[in-house]
């Protein structure tokens, strides 16, 4: 048996590592695609438990396959100065390691698949980005424009398989790369006469937060509206997401409003103390509500609001467009109205 459930999520088998570049490889989890509870959708990440000297630590990998395509689920890890787990990983992921896993989570993830989409990545910011190409190509019929930043050409990871797929589908794809040993660091005049942007197109960005800045002055530049343009922020975790004290701890307030939640199908109706995030409640109550970071962050709590109206503490993740579609961070949710319809289905 490669997996198997834990309370948190589960704990995958290493299949097989992928030398990608001098300072990237990828890792095939020995986990056939569908399997349930590890059901994921293109452009969302794993949290990983990675062993190291000093403890092991939390750390978000996204997920460079699709899933309606690759058997297996990959991720792709490029190494870090200072780095404590993209280092362990780097030198010491080999078939059958072990690693814990929570659940699939995020939120960059496209909900409509029939606009022209512009992707831009720099250094590992490919890799949900390339989750995302991919499943275009293949499960649906809009054309795609890559533009990948990278120092120079022994940087570019899946420089193969995006040559593969340029060939494949050379009617709906075209990948330009940005190699600053050429062109310097990009800036939004110089990025901006890069893009080939379509009426109603999507953008999809991740890289390093100077980067996408720029990439967005772009988009900006060239037309595309803001709630058309959709970013991976990544914070590093300050605290372990394998540690659940959050179950224990005393909700605060006598002052309670009402949540009715639908986690995995199933409906629970909770007194929900106004002073309380949702995420505290939902646990307290033994309620297998999905989380990461608990820190507002990532995304790994997002919700749809489906009814009622809440305030949130904190959000470095979700953008004005899944504000607008009614996505909101769990662990970070207090209740502004009595009563509350929340539907974990990110």
């Amino acid at each position: 048996m490669t997996t198997a459930a834990t309370a948190t999520g589960h704990t995958l088998e290493v299949r097989r590592v992928i030398r990608e570049t001098h300072d990237a490889v990828s890792l095939e989890f020995d986990l056939p695609r569908g399997e349930a509870g590890f059901r994921y959708q293109p452009g969302q990440f794993l949290t990983l438990r990675i062993p190291g000297g000093e403890g092991a630590v939390s750390r978000c990998y996204s997920l460079s396959s699709a899933p309606a395509l690759d058997r297996y689920p990959q991720i792709t890890v490029k190494r870090t100065v200072d780095g404590l787990a993209s280092n362990w990983l780097c030198d010491n992921a080999v078939p059958g390691l072990k690693l814990e896993s929570l659940r699939p989570a995020g939120v960059f993830v496209p909900k409509q698949w029939d606009a022209p989409f512009v992707l831009i990545a720099a250094g590992s910011g490919i890799t949900p980005v390339m989750s995302i190409l991919k499943t275009a190509l293949t499960e649906h019929r809009n054309r795609v424009q890559l533009v990948y930043a990278n120092r120079d050409s022994d940087s570019v990871i899946f420089a193969a398989e995006l040559a593969e797929l340029q060939r494949k589908f050379a009617k709906r794809l075209s990948v330009q790369h940005w190699l600053e040993s050429d062109k310097g660091r990009p800036t939004p005049e110089s990025l901006r006469a890069e893009l080939t942007v379509p009426k109603n197109s999507r953008a999809y960005l991740c890289g390093p937060a100077p980067f996408m800045a720029v990439a967005e002055s772009a988009l900006s530049a060239a037309g595309v509206s803001r709630d058309r343009i959709h970013k991976e922020v990544f914070v590093s975790l300050s605290s372990d997401a394998f540690d659940t004290p959050i179950a224990s701890v005393e909700p605060v307030g006598s002052d309670v409003a009402t949540v009715t939640a639908e986690v995995d199908g199933d409906e629970h109706v909770v007194s929900w103390p106004r002073q309380t995030p949702l995420l505290d409640v939902l646990l307290r109550e033994g309620i297998d509500a999905p989380y990461v970071c608990r820190e507002g962050s990532c995304g790994g709590c997002a919700f749809t609001l489906v009814s009622g109206e809440v305030r949130m503490l904190a959000n470095d993740t979700l953008d004005k467009y899944d504000l607008d579609k009614g996505v909101r961070l769990a662990c970070q949710s207090l209740p502004v109205t009595d009563t509350v319809r929340a539907v974990f289905d990110q």
